[in-house]
């Protein structure tokens, strides 16, 4: 079995969502061509704009059902069981996924140079892809690590959502099975399903799919890049967590990731599937957006 696999029951999940992950280690100094493109998308960076999410109570989790296998509403595995409803203090978070140019300019701030696993990408496909330095800077940030993401919230004030607003965030206060309902994903409504025989990311812009919109007006909440949250996971955290303001596990081998990538199947698309990996590792499928409390007062 994979090092990075949790828990039986979730590793197909895991093996989908993290393909060929790499431990963490500090970037060698990029060539002069790739660091004057890299450069130029740091200069073509754009924070995304946050959205707000109002406290209140929200449907976390999935019941169980046994007798539609193919439904949105069927639970992936017993990580997402029991459904019950969850208090939530007002928060915000970022409409899009961290983008590559804020992750670049995030890294030369602290003059880390990016991972050799991205920069190997980046040259691939600015030189056999033809792939602009424009489009690069809207990608989603991929190959982080979780501690890096942390790190680029709280370099703006911000943290990384916990898992509960992750998905209060994706799926509304009524517990919906995708970001924009019931529909069935289709390459409208995300990115996702994806295949490249040399396993180059198919990415779209954050700020796209005007479509798949969740309903608090969050971009890519499922596919395109599935994404790190603040929790440790717990299987079965769901069945104990506390019923406001849950922040995961006291600890933990592994971080959550949410909301299924530019792989993965319809089923991991679900606001409410669930899975995880090693903070440490990087992925081409793994990326971040991040969240911030508002100070209002709760009842």
């Amino acid at each position: 079995m994979p090092p990075y696999c949790i828990w039986p029951v979730i590793t197909l999940f895991l093996l989908v969502i993290i393909e060929s992950p790499s431990i963490a280690t500090a970037g060698s100094k990029p060539s002069p061509e790739l660091a004057r493109h890299l450069a130029e998308i740091v200069t073509l960076a754009r924070p995304s704009p946050m959205m707000t999410v109002p406290a209140g109570t929200f449907l976390l989790g999935s019941n169980r059902v046994d007798n539609d296998p193919y439904g949105g509403r069927t639970q992936f595995d017993d990580t997402e069981l029991p459904q019950h409803r969850v208090w939530l203090d007002a928060y915000e978070m970022d409409r899009d996924e961290v983008s590559l140019g804020e992750y670049l300019a995030f890294l030369q701030k602290q003059k880390i140079h990016p991972s050799d696993e991205l920069q190997k990408l980046l040259w691939h496909v600015i030189t056999v892809h033809f792939i602009s330095d424009q489009i690069l800077s809207r990608w989603p940030a991929l190959y982080v690590t979780w501690t890096e993401a942390n790190d680029l919230c709280a370099a703006k004030h911000a943290r990384l959502p916990t898992e509960a607003e992750w998905e209060k965030a994706a799926r509304g206060s009524e517990g919906i099975p995708y970001p924009w309902g019931d529909a069935i994903p289709n390459s409208t409504l995300a990115m996702f399903g994806q295949h490249h025989v040399h396993e180059i990311p198919i990415l779209a812009a954050v700020d796209s799919y005007e479509e798949g919109k969740s309903p608090y007006g969050l971009h890519h909440m499922a596919g395109n890049i599935a994404e790190w949250v603040q929790d440790w996971f717990g299987f079965d955290y769901y069945a104990y967590m506390p019923e406001r303001n849950p922040s995961g596990p006291l600890t933990g081998r592994y971080k959550s990731v949410r909301g299924g990538s530019w792989k993965s199947r319809r089923v991991m698309l679900r606001t409410a599937t669930r899975g995880g990996a090693a903070p440490d590792q990087r992925a081409a499928t793994i990326g971040f957006r991040c969240a911030r409390t508002l100070m209002i007062d709760s009842p």
